[in-house]
């Protein structure tokens, strides 16, 4: 069974805008965690590294709620039967991701000058945030929750094992098995 390049579009656009809802979920609680710790606990008036700090807070509890979001739902089809592995996998290239955030929120706090809140917003949850989530969803597509990856059958697969007669009926979406013996 050959996938046509109409059915993989539309699964790469699903994945897509689930990827982008879970992350405008994990965006709520990151903006919302890292403002609250800037302007309060965290106000660079009392913390010279507040905002790098607040970042790292507010990153990491965005980390935890996208995990979730996106091994249960994005790319549920895809997850590994090694979770631990793909806990770790995710947690590296969340890290990486958080990082590049975090390099923009310097690079414009830091080395440019600019430190207002409205500044840091910007540098940190917008230019930041959209390099990070290409680079997130590039590598938990590819790597991370790859389908080759998952420990279920692949549809090629599937169709090989129906082909061959070992109890498969091939339909327009992959293999039925059918039990090699009737049920008594």
């Amino acid at each position: 069974m050959s996938i046509t390049v109409k059915q993989r579009l539309l699964s790469f656009l699903s994945q897509g805008l689930k990827f982008g809802a879970v992350g405008a979920l994990g965006f709520v609680v990151d903006f919302t965690v890292f403002n609250l710790l800037r302007t309060t606990v965290l106000d660079s008036a009392d913390v010279h590294a507040g905002p790098l700090y607040a970042k790292v807070i507010s990153t990491v509890l965005a980390i935890l709620v996208n995990w979730l979001g996106n091994r249960y739902w994005t790319f549920s089809k895809n997850r590994q039967n090694h979770t631990m592995r793909e806990g770790l996998e995710f947690l590296a290239v969340s890290l990486v991701g958080m990082g590049i955030g975090i390099a923009c929120l310097w690079f414009s706090h830091y080395v440019l000058g600019y430190t207002s809140v409205l500044a840091d917003n910007i540098s940190g949850n917008i230019v930041g945030l959209l390099l990070g989530a290409v680079f997130r969803f590039t590598l938990y597509r590819y790597w991370v929750f790859a389908p080759s990856r998952s420990g279920a059958p692949t549809p090629a697969a599937a169709g090989a094992t129906a082909s061959a007669g070992i109890g498969g009926v091939p339909t327009r979406t992959g293999a039925i098995r059918l039990a090699a013996t009737p049920e008594s």
